[in-house]
């Protein structure tokens, strides 16, 4: 039976979480996502069609798997530039291990993870050790890296792939009026991605302290935080994401160049920092990252969708870093004042 009592208790309860959910970050950006999809919606019958959904969620996999390893890095304090050129490289030798000696997906993802991890490990030494900003040193590792692979490689694009590779994989198929669709690897990958670092940040001892060292690196060591040892792992991550991602590229593409994921860092930056990532670290959610990056896939399909020039891509990108910023930091700045 509902009493009085009951019903005040469940209508303040509504009430409760209604005033909490409308001040998260989270909750602007999906407002704004939807917003924007409405619009989109009637500006083109082509925005919400399988065809198109499909294309962006395998064409923006690749961004939000960067991003999940680089909102780690953030939350602790740091910052990776490098990890595009880390990508490249690490796409360039999977590619020419499998035309060479063949393999399967394990392998592949293997290979490129290993190189990404030993990349990322150079970083966070270097970091570590010559106590220099991290986005000095990985300005520079992205041009080393990135320089070393296009001498060697001497900017050779490859091509021939296994089979196996080109035909990647298919889950779940169904059919639409004639046309097939299936999860592929893709979604999958992006997937497991997003479940290892929801199980990283949110339920983990390790993922507590990362927090807790980009919040105040000085109270971390204090309790006992190794800064080195969060430094390698936060970056080994990074170095993991870039890997991974970079072979969710290389199976969408059916090709590898050498210069084609260098360049992409704005867009990755932008998703995470829009999704409520402090650049000055110990904040951050998943949720707000994965948000961040819808945003930008929604704005640049639409864009496209719309006939707009690829130029306007680049300029709308830096404008939403720097309105993201400012906010964060107009935000920070009341929290401090007690406003």
């Amino acid at each position: 039976m509902n009493t009085p009592n009951n019903k005040l208790g469940r209508s303040s309860t509504v009430t409760n979480f209604l005033k909490k959910i409308s001040g998260e970050h989270e909750t602007y950006l999906a407002g704004i996502i939807i917003a924007l999809s409405i619009y989109l919606g009637f500006a083109s019958d082509d925005f919400f069609s399988l065809d198109n959904i499909f294309d962006m969620l395998s064409s923006y996999a690749m961004l939000a798997i960067f991003a999940c390893g680089l909102l780690v890095v953030l939350i602790s304090g740091g910052i990776d530039i490098s990890f595009t050129a880390t990508a490249s490289i690490a796409q360039y030798l999977t590619a020419l291990w499998l035309m060479s000696h063949g393999g399967n997906f394990i392998l592949a993802f293997t290979i490129a993870a290993l190189v990404g991890i030993v990349l990322g490990l150079v970083n966070a030494y270097l970091i570590h050790y010559l106590k220099v900003s991290a986005i000095i040193i990985t300005v520079a590792t992205l041009n080393v890296f990135y320089g070393l692979l296009i001498y060697f490689s001497e900017g050779t694009w490859l091509y021939d792939f296994p089979d196996w590779f080109m035909d990647g994989v298919e889950w779940l198929p169904f059919e639409v009026h004639g046309d097939y669709y299936s999860i592929g690897i893709p979604m999958i990958t992006l997937v497991a991605v997003i479940f290892a670092t929801w199980l990283l940040m949110s339920r983990s001892r390790l993922g507590r302290q990362i927090y807790a060292l980009g919040g105040n690196q000085e109270a971390a060591e204090r309790c006992g935080i190794s800064v080195l040892k969060i430094h390698l792992f936060v970056y080994a991550w990074m170095g993991l994401m870039a890997g991974i991602g970079s072979i969710v590229q290389m199976q969408i593409v059916q090709s590898v160049a050498p210069n084609a994921l260098v360049g992409t860092e704005l867009a990755v930056v932008a998703a995470v920092v829009l999704g409520g990532a402090s650049l000055s670290g110990g904040k951050g959610t998943l949720l707000g990252t994965m948000l961040g990056v819808i945003l930008i896939a929604v704005m640049k399909n639409g864009l496209t969708l719309l006939g707009v020039s690829s130029y306007w891509h680049q300029f709308l990108t830096g404008v939403v870093i720097l309105v993201s910023v400012s906010a964060s930091a107009i935000s920070a700045r009341h929290q401090r004042l007690g406003c």
